[in-house]
């Protein structure tokens, strides 16, 4: 894969999850099977398989310095279409001068990732006690994981990055969504690494072959999910974690 270097029109958008949205980069290296935004391929002329082009907005830092001081303060989701610890900000670093200008104008933030690669911005964090930081993990099983995120960390990676982010004093949380076999795991490896845990289920509109092939009916895997829901609520509310279930 060539990653393409692209000029952005704004970087600062309204969000429907949080009040903004930052995404320095468009596409994702990680290629996970079940990922919303693979619609994005759509509005950018791409004709490559999801996982196998990233776009990276070389102009994001310049123009959200620009855009911060034209809007009102609100809480700023990093990311929404992309994963901005993806393994391209390693040498871009956009993700990090975007935070760099949000930390400095105390803007509340919201991190959320797969890759153990945040840890790198763990003296940004530390500089807000308005900023809290989630690692998506999505199965305790990691043979279930290559599965469905060819190309993202490990599980025991996303999970000692939480961890040593809790320890360092840092808000965190997990995502686990969409719950996939060997979540109800979960529970046990997560207890006392993070502050709350969100859940949700598969989006099988925006899903390709690997569970599209098994696709129970709506009503019946609705059904496996709020049951799977439920048990890790259970599960995590006997540690004392709040546990939000999102469907």
């Amino acid at each position: 894969m060539i990653p393409r270097e692209i000029y952005a029109r704004s970087i600062l958008s309204k969000s429907q999850v949080f009040d903004y949205v930052v995404n320095p980069y468009i596409g994702c290296q990680h290629a996970c099977t079940y990922c919303y935004a693979r619609f994005m391929r759509r509005f950018t002329g791409h004709k490559e398989p999801w996982g196998e082009f990233v776009d990276a907005k070389i102009n994001a830092p310049d123009l959200l310095q620009l855009e911060i001081g034209k809007k009102p303060p609100g809480r700023v989701w990093v990311s929404g279409v992309c994963d901005s610890y993806q393994p391209l900000e390693t040498a871009c670093e956009l993700t990090r001068k975007c935070l760099e200008i949000l930390v400095q104008y105390g803007w509340p933030i919201t991190v959320q990732t797969k890759s153990p690669l945040v840890l790198r911005d763990t003296d940004l964090f530390k500089k807000s006690d308005k900023i809290e930081v989630g690692l998506s993990v999505t199965s305790a099983d990691d043979e279930i994981r290559k599965l469905f995120e060819p190309g993202a960390p490990s599980i025991k990676e996303r999970i000692r990055a939480v961890e040593k982010l809790h320890l360092a004093g840092i808000r965190t949380f997990a995502m686990i969504a969409p719950m996939l076999p060997g979540a109800e795991e979960l529970p046990a490896q997560l207890n006392g690494k993070v502050d709350y845990v969100l859940v949700d289920r598969m989006n099988y509109h925006y899903g390709d072959w690997v569970y599209r092939k098994y696709h129970l009916e709506d009503a019946m895997s609705y059904g496996f999910f709020c049951s799977k829901g439920k048990e890790l609520a259970s599960a995590f509310a006997k540690q004392g974690i709040e546990c939000r279930v999102l469907f």
